[in-house]
């Protein structure tokens, strides 16, 4: 037999070191010197630890009617560079309405707003236009409105501090989101269904709001009330008659911070735009001195200050009387972005932690009792190499746990399952060995020799096996969510753990046990 490699006797115990440093963690506080990368206890997921688990449902069809509405603006754009007047424009439901005042540009028009709005589908009637969005295009809207809206509840519990939470797409227009270890489930929802939509729109000073809130409601304007207030002991909520176009909205702001408003000394919400919000927040303030406009959140009027002068800073404040929670909350949302679309909570669950912990008891259980139930078997059948794989085997258990720990991983309930698959996986190839080893004792070969020949006939079928399993896992945590991607995760780290020391660790003990015996001596396998 030959030497076994000093290089390779020095990485087993290198990785044996490291393996023990990054399981202490999850069996006690290390102490304060331990090295920061080893330090962190192996993260649990929904099942064992507890939480929060929420369905969400997407209002997809308010994504499309705001999608519309936008598209409003790029009409009255295109028409005014042309010169080209107009009675009506309106936005309803997936249907834009333009109504020409001049029928003779009814030719322009048409050309002008095909090139602006080519997924809509146009047709024309004496100067007036319906253009009604096309199926493909609607689709696409209401996809990307999921997608969106999954991003932006990542980044606002991602906000909360929250360690490997699971947010997917469920059918159509649904989203699944677990948040491990998570209990104050009326703030996530808060967190999560807050649209935060952001606007800046004009107060019409010169509309009369007393016929406004009759019902003659001027063109090109809105009504839209304030926050409910106490008045002698009655909740009134101030109308505003806005204009009905957005100035500025909160895809234009690039941070928010929480802040004291000097003149109230009051919680607040300092707003900072981006280069194209801060030019047109510029030229809103600078063309509209002494008129007020109004800082809209979610369909309520926050604020409606005067602009007393051209601000060039690209910065403006939302006041309101908050909380230092609700402040901070809102500063959250505002920097995650805004929904596309309104959601619902239509299903919630929340999981204590004296059921994760029957879970983590029976999953440990499981554990325990199939390690136990392979030690044996091996022992029994193989002897003194069965004592090797058993070394072997809890070397591979050992380095399982602290991967799971170092790189953050989440441990699942499907997890253990893959964890208790891997121990009957990582004696497989120690099976292989062994068998092929008494295959070249029965041929006549030394005890010495029968061992290389053992490993080395061994070695290409271990590789393809696991290879094939570890392709299987990869695909099962690409495609997989929530426990599929648990077990996937165990399953591909049990793997490599187990051909590292199936292939190194058994090879080094037994190179080390056997190589200066006699060479006559039976093998005890």
């Amino acid at each position: 037999m030959q030497a076994y490699p000093r290089w390779k006797l020095w990485l087993i115990l290198i990785v044996l070191m490291v393996s023990a440093m990054g399981t202490l963690p999850n069996l006690t506080t290390p102490p304060s010197w331990w090295p920061s990368a080893v330090s962190q206890p192996m993260n649990l997921g929904l099942d064992l630890k507890g939480g929060i688990h929420l369905v969400i449902d997407v209002d997809v069809e308010k994504a499309v009617e705001h999608s519309v509405e936008e598209d409003v603006d790029a009409i009255r754009r295109v028409l005014r560079e042309s010169k080209i007047r107009y009675r009506k424009l309106d936005a309803k439901g997936n249907t834009l309405t333009v109504l020409l005042k001049n029928v003779s540009d009814s030719s322009a028009a048409e050309s002008l707003i095909e090139a602006a709005l080519p997924g809509y589908d146009i047709s024309s009637e004496q100067g007036k236009f319906t253009l009604t969005l096309s199926e493909i295009e609607t689709k696409e809207i209401k996809k990307f409105a999921v997608e969106q809206s999954i991003e932006v509840i990542r980044n606002r519990i991602d906000a909360l501090g929250t360690t490997e939470p699971v947010i997917v797409k469920q059918g159509e227009r649904r989203i699944l989101v677990q948040i491990p270890g998570y209990e104050d489930s009326a703030r996530a929802k808060s967190m999560i269904g807050r649209t935060a939509q952001l606007e800046f729109k004009l107060v019409d000073e010169k509309g009369d709001l007393d016929k406004a809130l009759a019902g003659q409601i001027p063109s090109g304007n809105v009504i839209v009330y304030g926050k409910a207030e106490n008045r002698g002991g009655q909740m009134i909520r101030q109308p505003y008659l806005l204009k009905k176009r957005t100035e500025l909205s909160g895809a234009e702001v690039s941070d928010a911070r929480v802040s004291i408003d000097s003149q109230y000394n009051e919680y607040a919400v300092t707003l900072k735009f981006n280069n194209k919000g801060a030019r047109k927040f510029d030229k809103l303030t600078t063309a509209h001195v002494g008129e007020r406009f109004a800082i809209i959140l979610e369909g309520v009027v926050q604020s409606a200050p005067v602009i007393r002068e051209r601000i060039a800073g690209g910065s403006a404040q939302i006041t309101g009387s908050f909380a230092s929670q609700e402040a901070r909350d809102l500063a959250i949302v505002l920097r995650a972005g805004a929904l596309p679309a309104p959601v619902e909570v239509v299903e919630e669950r929340s999981i204590g932690p004296s059921l994760g912990q029957d879970s983590i008891d029976q999953g440990m259980n499981s554990i325990i009792y199939g390690c136990i139930a392979v030690l044996l078997f091996m022992l029994l059948y193989y002897r003194m190499f069965g004592l090797v794989a058993n070394v072997a085997l809890i070397f591979n258990m050992l380095l399982i746990a602290a991967a799971m720990s170092m790189i953050g991983a989440t441990l699942t309930l499907p997890g253990m399952a893959g964890i208790v698959l891997t121990i009957g996986m990582a004696v497989d190839a120690n099976v292989l060995i062994f068998e092929r080893i008494r295959e070249e004792i029965r041929l006549g070969k030394t005890r010495l020799a029968a061992i290389d020949g053992g490993y080395d006939k061994a070695l290409s079928t271990i590789v393809d096996a696991n290879i094939t399993t570890l392709i299987a896992a990869i695909v099962l945590f690409q495609f997989g969510s929530g426990p599929v991607k648990g077990f996937a995760i165990t399953l591909s780290v049990g793997i490599l753990a187990s051909m590292f020391t199936a292939i190194m660790v058994t090879r080094a003990i037994v190179a080390h046990t056997v190589e200066k015996g006699a060479s006559d001596k039976e093998l005890s396998i």
